[in-house]
């Protein structure tokens, strides 16, 4: 028998779009692609360390329980879910029924509760038919831009285990790159959907806060958001349709919206007004690999005919305030743990709860109050613009290192990240895309920030770069 020219590919290298084309013909099914996933994570998980748990008999469970369903939507029309059959893992900051959630602490007794509730997110993954793998790697409390912690280790790189992730959705992205599920649920406080895509070479979204419900709320207030970790834009928008759906256990949660963020998707950005800021204006050490990656993607933006401007939005580096806020939180989340629960504490979220005891009730309020201005200047700047164009990060990927191995400062913590953390603090949707790699060959981000509720521009504008700049996936071995 004559090879095909063209083998089939390995599912597990699949966005979750083309396994649901794949599953309406019949070509594959969700047992088969659940399988080639499960095989990558045992491959794979032993040098990158994404997941805190991997449930195996309960992915295949539900693969089974999904075909059947594609069966019977093949046989007479029968439903099936937005996501059905597509494997899906779970940050470990995510309530997930059945499983413990860490939260990337040795705090936590996995055996002193029941874990019997889901959260809004994983409630509407298995409404939407996923296949729920596991859960993902998360410092401790999600306290920090880089994936490492006591109760886990380091997660690393795909791209080059001696590298980081980034964080705190490090286990997400490294799971979407290495091809360990298509599709993951992480968190956003100050970039930490973001970051770890941009370290990645994945697709990371923040949408609108609010977007996307919440059960319990984050300890860390409204810079919190939740949003998808994808291989590509349609993904992100098809996975955004089903977290958004509304849960009444969130009070801050936005009005349901009724659209398909996936109509529309490839209209182009002919016309839209992008203000082009290389710097924000106050960003200073600037990788220059980065700085010329995401140069040449403006010019990109400019050729899809984007009407595209150099322009800072006029604002000072809000470090302060991030950091202020954060902290104040991490010493009210250190309050409420014994003395043995603090011994066993990740340094830095220790060191973060200290800076944060310095700081009083007047402080938080002028933190708050000059957040507020902050957030009422970028609403009036982006009255002028569509979308504001920035990297994603100021450096590529940096070493893996364990907890704990510098002094916490706000520098230390954020300052390699000065695109990110804005725009938590304004709660606006931004997205970041592959738009290059460096001569070591690890990736280079893309963030587009879009107008307050207006997640449709930013994906339309980030499918419209993705679609004449892709970046190819990791080598895997």
């Amino acid at each position: 028998m004559t090879p095909s020219p063209h083998p089939a590919p390995d599912l597990a290298d699949l966005t979750a779009s083309e396994l649901l084309t794949l599953y309406r013909s019949g070509q594959a099914s969700p047992v088969e692609a659940t399988d080639a996933v499960l095989r990558r994570i045992e491959r794979l998980q032993p040098v990158l360390k994404a997941f805190t748990l991997v449930d195996a008999s309960g992915a295949r469970a539900a693969a089974l329980a999904s075909e059947s369903r594609w069966q019977a939507w093949r046989r007479d029309g029968s439903p099936v879910g937005a996501l059905e059959g597509v494997p899906v893992s779970i940050k470990d900051l995510v309530l997930t029924r059945g499983w413990p959630t860490r939260r990337g602490s040795r705090t936590i007794d996995p055996a002193a509760q029941p874990w019997d509730v889901d959260a809004p997110a994983t409630a509407r993954l298995r409404e939407a038919g996923a296949v729920l793998l596991g859960k993902t790697a998360t410092p401790e409390f999600g306290c920090k831009g880089e994936t490492n912690s006591p109760l886990t280790g380091l997660t690393r790189n795909p791209w080059d285990p001696t590298r980081s992730p980034g964080g705190s959705s490090g286990g997400s992205a490294a799971a979407v790159a290495a091809g360990m599920g298509p599709l993951s649920v992480g968190t956003d406080g100050a970039g930490s959907v973001r970051i770890p895509a941009a370290f990645c070479g994945n697709v990371g979204l923040k949408p609108s806060f609010g977007r996307v419900p919440a059960y319990p709320l984050s300890p860390f207030g409204t810079v919190s958001h939740l949003g998808p970790h994808a291989m590509s834009v349609r993904d992100a928008a098809l996975m955004l349709n089903v977290l958004a759906q509304p849960d009444a256990r969130d009070w801050t949660s936005l009005p349901p919206q009724a659209r398909d963020h996936t109509v529309g998707l490839d209209d182009g950005i002919r016309g839209l007004r992008i203000a082009w800021s290389p710097t924000l204006g106050y960003a200073r050490g600037v990788d220059p690999q980065v700085a010329a990656a995401c140069d040449a993607a403006a010019h990109t933006l400019q050729a899809l005919g984007a009407r595209v401007e150099a322009v800072d939005p006029g604002i000072e580096d809000p470090l302060e305030i991030t950091t202020g806020l954060w902290f104040f939180a991490a010493w009210t989340l250190w309050c409420g743990l014994s003395e043995a629960q603090r011994a066993v504490c990740d340094p830095d979220f220790a060191a973060q709860a200290e800076l944060g005891s310095r700081i009083d009730a007047l402080a938080v309020h002028q933190l708050t109050m000059r957040r507020g201005a902050l957030g009422s200047h970028m609403r009036q700047f982006m009255q002028g613009f569509d979308l504001i164009a920035t990297p994603a990060l100021a450096v590529p990927a940096f070493e893996a290192k364990p907890a704990g191995h510098t002094p916490m400062t706000p520098q230390s913590m954020l300052g390699w990240t000065p695109f990110t953390y804005p725009f938590n603090l304004t709660q606006q949707p931004a997205i970041t895309v592959p738009c290059g790699l460096t001569a070591e060959g690890l990736p280079i981000g893309l963030q587009l920030v879009g107008r307050m509720f207006d997640e449709a521009t930013v994906l339309r504008a980030a499918r419209a770069f993705e679609s004449v700049r892709p970046v190819p996936r990791p080598t895997l071995r």
